[in-house]
């Protein structure tokens, strides 16, 4: 619509004569853009966007649609006719568009969610969402539902936590094989790392190109989670080429992570063009290659004279896996083909730095840097995290949604920044044993018990309570590309529960859960991740303290790392000397025979402890 309407001169004169244009940026206010897509979904059954919606003075929603064309078309009248249609009933029936407006707006009030005594899940509501995810599973080709296919992050984690805890077989081989197919297909950037948006087919095969921080560090987590579970030289791969293709392409100058790259870049000829950066023909291999790797590429890749794409051009993929090729001459074509890459136009990079999204890349690279050895990824996760400290929060602790180059955007923080960020301060605490980082989760946490939950019900708002009004304050408990912002909540109070035996906290995380009681069996896609977060629950979760004689010590590092390895859902791990006080979980634990020692605990009670890095190892589900 931008091309076709709001950049045309004659359609631009009208709009700006008869309305006031607001162009809303959804990632620097997700408050507004909830608050009409929910008017927008009650009245018309359906959402989407680009969203058109016609406000009163008041910002009362009177009219509204999705995509209008440029001209009539398919049963749509064009976005002119909208206009002159809406100007002409705002002249000559203004009382009734006002009447129209506060119905809506009255309607909306009354679809708070029904929460008060609300209890968490248990057994039966994970075993029956359990159920539903396995009816929608896709076998054939992994991943739920149809095309268009995105990357079910949030439902992989819960998969993967589920089998933890109860060893069920069908949660495991679900996350496996749909983290393969991710990984073989198109959607998976086969030369430089990284998963793009979503696969407009079911096989995963052509993806929307556009690589978005969020999606990429949810997914690195995912593989890293995967690999600690079974091993998977694949998941290893896929986790570290992940973590990569975030810090060299989406790292920023000050520490920070960029939002996004775009799906589209210059073909060469002055034309932007969807993909261009990525897809590859068979004459463009010979070009790069030769003749004799060009072949073994287009057989690697699934290049064909056809194409996988538009106009013969085919995306990358892995059809037939990696095992029947010679590795090390594999290497050597996708090194020759990702240099040649580089001289095309790069795509353009959104700069933004939100927050929610890096305490997500934080989470992510924290542990994929403690599991695999790369201090440098965890040096990056400390790097973000100090600028979200030097540049997002404020002196009173609270939050600013967005930065770029090293500068306060004007926007607050809602939910999902308080939590994204909070759990990656506390995934950081647990790898680096720096203590700093649980106190930042619990200024941040102290924000979400005091001005994003309801008192009396336990329930989450999106937004603070002296948060800018909207027409409704926004209240969403279920996923969307990125955990919402209760459910995220919620597990960022369990685990800082966990740490610091802080009863307020842990009530407050079961509150919230209690929604995902009601809404995990009914539509447990939507939900993944309050259902992950219901795993730890139900687990626990397991307290994990490991004392040494000295940080870096070689049995403390080993109990460490074996701790950091366990696949006890959301189990939290603290970590330092005897002496210290920056961990409430290590107060009253001494060392056993003047060495290392490992002590497992639930609600603060523990296991006798253990000295052993295997015995520790079977007791936290370290494979």
């Amino acid at each position: 619509m931008a091309a076709e309407s709001f950049e045309d001169r004659a359609t631009a004169d009208y709009l700006n004569e008869h309305f006031v244009s607001v162009k809303v940026d959804r990632e620097e206010r997700p408050d507004v853009d909830a608050v009409y897509m929910e008017a927008v979904q009650a009245a018309t059954g359906q959402g989407g966007w680009p969203m058109t919606v016609f406000l009163t003075p008041d910002a009362e929603p009177f009219y509204f649609g999705t995509y209008f064309p440029p001209s009539p078309r398919h049963g749509l009248p064009s976005f002119r006719q909208v206009l002159e249609g809406v100007r002409q009933a705002w002249a000559d029936r203004r009382a009734e568009v006002g009447e129209v407006a506060g119905k809506i707006v009255r309607d909306l009030a009354q679809r708070e969610i029904a929460h008060q005594g609300a209890q968490p899940p248990g057994e039966q509501e994970l075993a029956q969402a359990l159920l539903g995810l396995t009816r929608e599973y896709d076998p054939q080709r992994g991943g739920f539902a149809g095309a268009p296919k995105f990357p079910p992050s949030m439902v992989l984690e819960f998969l993967l936590r589920h089998h933890a805890r109860t060893g069920a077989e069908g949660a495991l081989q679900m996350a496996r094989d749909t983290c393969e197919r991710m990984a073989r297909g198109g959607i998976y950037d086969q030369l430089g790392g990284g998963f793009a948006r979503y696969s407009v087919d079911r096989d995963w095969i052509v993806p929307h190109f556009e690589k978005m921080l969020y999606d990429n560090a949810l997914l690195c987590r995912v593989y890293a989670h995967l690999w600690r579970a079974t091993g998977s030289d694949l998941a290893r791969r896929v986790a570290l080429e992940t973590a990569d293709f975030m810090v060299r392409e989406l790292g920023t100058a000050q520490g920070g992570f960029s939002s996004a790259l775009d799906a589209d870049s210059d073909d060469g000829t002055g034309r932007h063009v969807e993909g261009a950066y990525y897809v590859w023909t068979p004459a463009e291999l010979r070009e790069t290659l030769g003749e004799q790797d060009a072949a073994l590429a287009a057989q690697y890749f699934g290049v064909t004279e056809e194409g996988t794409f538009e106009h013969g051009r085919s995306v990358l993929q892995l059809p037939q896996g990696e095992g029947a090729f010679d590795a090390e001459r594999i290497a050597s074509v996708k090194d020759r083909l990702l240099a040649r890459r580089a001289q095309r136009p790069e795509p353009g990079r959104d700069d933004k730095v939100v927050a929610a999204w890096n305490g997500l890349a934080i989470a992510a690279l924290a542990e994929t840097g403690a599991y695999f050895g790369r201090p440098d990824l965890v040096e990056a996760a400390v790097g973000a995290a100090d600028l979200l400290v030097r540049v997002h929060l404020d002196e009173h602790a609270r939050l600013a949604r967005t930065s770029r180059d090293g500068r306060t955007g004007p926007n607050a923080g809602v939910l999902e920044d308080y939590a994204d960020v909070a759990e990656g301060f506390l995934a950081l605490a647990s790898v680096t044993g720096e203590g700093v980082w649980l106190d930042f989760a619990g200024l941040l946490l102290d924000h979400v018990l005091n001005r994003f939950t309801d008192p009396g019900s336990g329930a989450l708002y999106d937004t603070a309570s002296d948060a800018e009004r909207l027409i409704r304050r926004p209240q969403d408990p279920t996923d969307n590309a990125t955990p919402s912002g209760w459910t995220a909540a919620a597990g960022a109070l369990l685990s800082y529960a966990a740490h610091t035996g802080s009863e307020a906290h842990r009530t407050a995380a079961e509150r919230a859960l209690g929604v995902v009681k009601a809404l995990g069996p009914r539509v447990p896609r939507f939900i993944g991740w309050g259902l992950a977060v219901a795993e730890a629950l139900l687990d626990g979760p397991r307290e994990i303290a490991v004392v040494g004689p000295a940080l870096g010590e070689e049995r403390t590092t080993a109990l460490h790392r074996t701790a950091l390895l366990g696949t006890a859902p959301g189990a939290v791990v603290a970590v330092g000397t005897v002496d210290s006080d920056e961990f409430p979980l290590l107060a009253g634990r001494p060392l056993v025979g003047g060495g290392a020692a490992a002590y497992v605990c639930r609600d603060f009670t523990c296991d006798a402890p253990t000295t052993d890095p295997e015995r520790l190892g079977t007791v936290v589900g370290t494979r």
